[in-house]
């Protein structure tokens, strides 16, 4: 683990992994901020050599480092007018208001209530656990099995539940919720089966972001060269849910509280390159950059080769 210094990364001094210092956070109570710089060392390397993958890796912001099954990654969709008009471009009819339009509509009239005071719940999707979540740097896969994959530029938050059962908020991080968009515009029904993918968080978990207001740019590079680049802005101004509303519907259910847990939830995109008519390919690059929240995400785009092999059951 490291502290992101300008472009130098200065290594923490018998700190494992963020959920392993969470912990002690806890149990010390202590902030996050003051145990991760009460344990800087004195050891430093340049950021590019982790950043440009020279005999360095960096691993997914944060996760479950013991059991990955034991980290839900989740999501709130139709949090932005561009996802909704994606959404129901896909599934207009001649005259016809979608589901998608109505749900954006409930979350515009009622997502931001009053602080302290529950708003309209919003669209919430499952994208699977742990075993999905991959680094900046790493491939996105698209398997045999599917119909597509495109890019989601997302903020997503991180969480951890304490011994209490409490939802604590870690931080924020960069995220491509990268899903499956051709099965979904097959059937909206289509829809929690096209979550199911690989998605990737990074390359910073930022423990303390404002989330106000939050413009960036995703884009996708094809053999070196921008195929397809467009602004992105997300954050409770941007959106018709407030982060508290939003936060609320996720960890009411109680077993979203369970002590010790990890939660990845997405906050939903405002850009894809799906929506302006691109089918990403194999080497394709896509890239996430929020301002304020780091260096940009970067991952490729790797297809999978067909057909999609037959997986039986057998009784025990």
């Amino acid at each position: 683990m490291a502290l992101v210094d300008g472009d130098t990364l200065r290594m923490l001094d018998g700190v494992g992994n963020v959920y392993a210092l969470c912990q002690d956070a806890l149990t010390e109570g202590d902030s996050l901020i003051s145990a991760v710089h009460s344990s800087v060392g004195k050891e430093s390397i340049p950021y590019d050599l982790a950043y440009q993958g020279s005999g360095w890796q960096i691993l997914p912001a944060f996760d479950h480092p013991i059991e990955p099954a034991r980290c839900y990654v989740t999501g709130t969709g139709l949090t932005h007018r561009t996802s909704v008009d994606n959404r129901n471009a896909m599934h207009q009819e001649k005259n016809a208001i979608t589901d998608s339009m109505r749900m954006y509509e409930w979350g515009r009239d009622g997502g931001s209530p009053a602080p302290g005071t529950i708003g309209t719940s919003p669209e919430w999707f499952y994208k699977g656990n742990g075993i999905c979540l991959r680094g900046h740097g790493e491939p996105l896969t698209v398997p045999a099995f599917a119909e597509d994959g495109g890019d989601e530029s997302e903020i997503a938050g991180a969480y951890i539940i304490d011994s209490d059962g409490q939802a604590r908020r870690v931080g924020m991080t960069q995220g491509n919720e990268f899903s499956d968009h051709l099965l979904e515009k097959k059937n909206y029904l289509y829809l929690a089966s096209s979550k199911l993918r690989e998605c990737s968080i990074g390359p910073e978990l930022i423990l303390d972001p404002d989330f106000q207001d939050v413009p960036g740019s995703a884009r996708v590079l094809r053999n070196n060269s921008v195929l397809w680049e467009k602004p992105i802005t997300t954050g409770e101004s941007n959106m018709c849910h407030s982060l508290e509303n939003m936060e609320h519907h996720h960890f009411k259910f109680p077993i979203h509280r369970q002590p010790g847990d990890v939660h990845i939830h997405f906050f939903g995109a405002s850009a894809l390159s799906f929506g302006d008519g691109v089918r990403l390919q194999s080497g394709d690059v896509m890239e996430v950059h929020y301002e304020r929240f780091g260096r940009p995400l970067r991952n490729h785009v790797q297809v999978e080769s067909g057909p999609a092999a037959m997986v039986r059951v057998r009784p025990v």
